[in-house]
């Protein structure tokens, strides 16, 4: 049984890579001929968004995992959102489910061949000039996009302290905007760091995805505290909410 869902996790990886390359070599490239600038964003998200949460449905129908989602998350728009990280499929999973969604990634990302052309679409890189960083972040926000974080940074092994970076406390400071914290957790340790990555164990795994209250960013400025403690203070509640 356990070789079978081997098999299958490779399967669903040669699928992905698949739609991937299709995405980024051809319906993005094509795109260009008919959108430019916003509407060619919206377009590759909106794209993104409907074959991840394509490839989430395939992977449920296969028997590797089940999503079980709580909260509401229809009509998310221009909202920083920051949710733990334990599998390599968070991201897939959040585009999939959260529609007109970026992301925050390395520029090494880019090195990925088969992400690349996704990369320079879809996602926000983080590590660029800070003044250039902080104009797409607010450009995209104000056009009404999400920005999905992980203020880990990296993958987290179950019962590892978290540590929290503050990039994203910064974003929603900068840009005055509410912050959605998401928690994703899972009842194996499937696709995880320093672990075999076909490993799927024996049964379906249970992913639960966790749309927690609002962190309306109002709620903690006042006169007397600065920017850095305000930082300080949201990456505080940040931790506190993305904790499982």
């Amino acid at each position: 049984m356990r070789t079978i869902r081997s098999i299958i996790v490779l399967i669903e990886m040669l699928i992905f890579a698949t739609g991937a390359l299709i995405i980024g070599f051809i319906i993005i490239p094509l795109s260009s001929l008919f959108y430019k600038d916003l509407k060619k964003r919206k377009f590759c998200a909106d794209i993104v968004h409907k074959s991840w949460k394509f490839f989430t449905f395939i992977i449920q129908k296969l028997g590797t995992i089940n999503v079980e989602i709580n909260g509401n998350f229809n009509n998310i728009k221009g909202k920083v959102i920051v949710s733990s990280h334990p599998s390599l499929i968070d991201i897939v999973l959040l585009i999939g489910l959260i529609p007109n969604s970026l992301c925050l990634a390395k520029k090494e990302l880019l090195k990925n061949p088969i992400m690349h052309n996704i990369v320079k679409s879809l996602y926000i890189l983080n590590d660029v000039d800070y003044d250039e960083f902080q104009v797409e972040t607010q450009t995209a926000l104000e056009q009404g996009f999400n920005i999905i974080i992980f203020p880990t940074g990296t993958r987290t092994l179950p019962n590892e302290e978290i540590k929290i970076h503050k990039g994203s406390a910064q974003i929603a400071i900068n840009t005055n905007t509410d912050i959605i914290p998401i928690t994703i957790e899972f009842d194996y340790p499937f696709l995880i760091k320093n672990h075999f990555p076909l490993d799927a164990g024996t049964k379906k795994i249970k992913y639960k995805i966790t749309k927690k209250d609002e962190i309306k960013i109002n709620n903690y400025k006042a006169p007397e505290i600065t920017d850095i403690k305000l930082r300080k203070i949201l990456s505080e509640k940040i931790k506190k909410e993305i904790t499982v």
